[in-house]
């Protein structure tokens, strides 16, 4: 488990330190991300997809789509994923592989006070 921990916070800091753009369902997921640190964040916010895609083929050359890890979030996930790549866009989702595989999140927004609560058991 401390491995997780510890994997969980390199992967924060890298995160934290990348020119990736990270996409996010709403400000809830934004705010938690903000507070772990991580600024770079763009907000679906009930704004067209096709508008967020033509964004981010002007401004990035990677993302990382934080969608959440229930229906609707793989739905969203798929179609960014696709669409961004259809425009050269590279989505880099071993983030995203890593929290579906090693944590029980399934929301975004609860990824501030997950790790809060992995640090207090270590």
């Amino acid at each position: 488990m401390k491995e997780t921990t510890n994997e969980l916070l390199d992967w924060i800091d890298k995160i934290k330190t990348s020119d990736k753009i990270i996409i996010v369902e709403g400000k809830e997921d934004k705010a938690a991300l903000k507070r772990l640190g991580i600024t770079n964040i763009v907000q679906l916010n009930k704004k067209p997809l096709y508008k967020i895609v033509e964004e981010l083929i002007e401004k990035s050359k990677g993302v990382i789509i934080l969608t959440d890890l229930d229906k609707k979030g793989k739905q969203l996930y798929g179609k960014l994923n696709h669409d961004l790549g259809r425009f050269g866009v590279k989505v880099d989702n071993r983030f995203r592989l890593f929290l579906f595989k090693n944590t029980k999140l399934r929301q975004i927004e609860g990824l501030d006070s997950y790790i809060e609560r992995l640090k207090l058991k270590h």
